[in-house]
């Protein structure tokens, strides 16, 4: 080797050149041939790796390779060759300079530390993709673990880097930045605490790709797109894009809706507010009339029955209403919203129904349906929600019950006020 790499410097000699001269003339072609050569070896082999690789995905039943490529693992693996190559040939390029050969040993060492780095993220990033392609992990937070790895990775390779530039042990080194780590620990707090949050989050199960979840500090209301070390990404149903610091999702209360999601229905709870004026106790008259609607016919003639059977057994006075037993027209509506909501076909029927009522307000009586629709879609449910109280609405009147709603500057008007 050193025979070749001295031929020109002695021809050069022989021509009567000076020593110093031929010593950079020698020094400078070596330079621009082992480059060349080196440049189109670096070329060959990621065409034939590259191309290798490609067949090979072709063919394979796995997607495994296919990652690869598309992450560019062949590419700069294909680098390696070339690198080892130019760090055999520099001792011999650079023999008259040895200055300048301990500067580019170690530049190729850290370009070496630089290249291994780029073949770690190719793989990581394939595997990660790998992993969200699998049913069992695509909801998991796969790119929180890959981050951690990287920079594990990147900081090996930097404090590498940092000894063989400095000429410092490795060991040594680390141990003197121990006394730096209350800086470090600073410096990189999110990233700690991103990474204890994942983990946390993971092991818990409180967060998955695809969950909808309502952040209210954050103003996110969406489904999680993104899991990563430091931020999780939610898009919300206005398409926007909200991200949330990570450790946010165990130190916050927020809202994880996957639970309905799982479920077989969609909870409906909503009250309609009645006038307390408007209830009454119902005449035979009112009755008569009520039983015209068909979902409570057969409840009302068994009640009424019911009823009068009492009344005359315990020889009640009904010359007064209030007397005895009797049925109120916001009972009776009570029954008919149960009967209306069991015969609805939007409504899930295994899941609890009921129409309850809640406490008296200043505004009246709130009468609250609760059940659960069984689609579960968001312009579905609210579909069917807005179904079953148009019906409701309007049924009001024909128990001569009113809804309440604040007078509007209409009602004054018509009052001459």
């Amino acid at each position: 080797m050193e025979r070749i790499s001295h031929w020109i410097y002695n021809f050069l000699i022989d021509k009567g050149l000076s020593e110093q001269g031929a010593e950079y003339i020698n020094m400078l072609v070596l330079s621009i041939a082992v480059l060349l050569v080196l440049w189109l070896l670096d070329f060959l082999l990621r065409k034939i790796i590259v191309g290798l690789f490609i067949r090979l995905s072709k063919t394979s039943k796995t997607h495994f390779d296919d990652l690869l490529v598309k992450n560019k693992a062949p590419r700069n693996m294909a680098h390696i060759i070339p690198l080892v190559l130019a760090y055999k040939a520099i001792p011999g390029i650079f023999q008259d300079f040895p200055n300048a050969e301990d500067v580019i040993i170690k530049g190729i060492e850290v370009f070496g530390i630089v290249l291994f780095l780029w073949i770690v993220k190719s793989l990581l990033h394939t595997i990660k993709d790998f992993f969200k392609t699998l049913p069992s992990l695509k909801d998991k937070p796969i790119d929180s673990y890959i981050q951690v790895f990287m920079i594990f990775s990147w900081a090996i390779g930097l404090f590498y880097a940092i000894s063989i530039i400095t000429g410092m042990e490795l060991l040594y080194f680390l141990g003197a930045l121990g006394t730096a780590s209350a800086v470090i620990i600073l410096v990189f707090k999110d990233t700690i605490m991103g990474f204890v949050a994942s983990i946390q989050v993971s092991i818990n199960d409180m967060v998955r790709i695809g969950d909808w979840i309502t952040f209210e500090k954050y103003g996110a209301d969406g489904d999680v797109i993104e899991i990563n070390l430091a931020t999780v990404k939610v898009q919300n149903f206005d398409m926007t894009i909200t991200t949330i610091p990570t450790y946010a999702l165990i130190s916050d209360s927020f809202r994880n809706w996957r639970g309905m999601a799982d479920s077989e229905g969609r909870r409906i709870k909503r009250a309609l507010i009645l006038k307390q004026e408007s209830i009454k106790f119902l005449s035979a008259k009112d009755i008569k009339e009520l039983m015209k609607i068909e979902l409570i016919n057969e409840y009302l003639q068994k009640r009424t029955s019911d009823i009068d059977a009492f009344n005359t057994e315990n020889e009640v006075d009904k010359s007064l209403l209030l007397n005895g037993k009797n049925l109120t027209n916001i009972g009776v509506f009570r029954k008919y919203i149960d009967a209306y909501l069991n015969h609805h076909s939007g409504v899930n029927k295994d899941m609890m129904i009921m129409a309850r009522q809640l406490a008296p307000t200043t505004q009246g009586l709130p009468i609250e349906v609760y059940a659960f629709s069984s689609d579960k879609r968001w312009e579905n449910y609210e579909y069917i929600m807005a179904d079953i109280f148009d019906h409701l609405l309007a049924a009001i009147p024909y128990f001569e019950l009113e809804g309440f709603e604040l007078p509007s500057s209409a009602n004054f008007k018509s009052k001459g006020v």
